[in-house]
């Protein structure tokens, strides 16, 4: 008797714990950036933001802000072995290319000290630079650029802008 109440309340949890493991498996999708489904559902992802239409450099937002890449970099080898970004970017082939050359902090090691390549730190370009795409923001950004908070100081203080 005493066994058969032993595995008559084992039996019970086990149902008891697989039902809860339902439910929590089936339960709705957090409220992300991504809508629908439950957590046991796999879907679609949305399609890939397009290349930009706009052509040339964007202007940067703030100091020290990596220039995003305004072409496309679809199959574009970089690895330990070659970066194809350095055909057209690198120090002896950006005149002719007539591409931008890649800034001197990229010819410096972690201590500053300058070196006759690229340096491993910054020889992975898409570590710092992304593709310019025409994607709409996920979240609304309240972000302004030095020149705006400046030119608001400035009006807040009395002065011209």
């Amino acid at each position: 008797m005493k066994w058969l109440a032993i595995v008559s309340t084992v039996a019970a949890m086990a149902l008891l714990g697989m039902v809860v493991a339902d439910e929590v498996q089936d339960a709705s999708a957090p409220d992300g950036l991504r809508d629908g489904g439950t957590v046991s559902q796999t879907l679609p992802a949305p399609p890939m933001a397009e290349q930009s239409r706009e052509s040339g450099r964007a202007v940067l937002n703030y100091p020290e802000q990596p220039p995003v890449i305004p072409h496309n970099i679809r199959d574009y080898q970089v690895d330990i072995r070659s970066n194809r970004c350095l055909t057209c970017h690198s120090r002896e082939n950006a005149v002719d290319a007539g591409a931008p050359m890649v800034s001197i902090t990229h010819f410096m090691d972690r201590d500053k000290q300058v070196l006759a390549a690229v340096s491993p730190d910054r020889y992975f370009c898409i570590q710092c630079h992304v593709p310019q795409t025409d994607a709409e923001p996920l979240v609304d950004s309240t972000f302004r650029t030095v020149d705006e908070v400046l030119t608001e100081m400035l009006e807040r203080e009395g002065g011209e802008p």
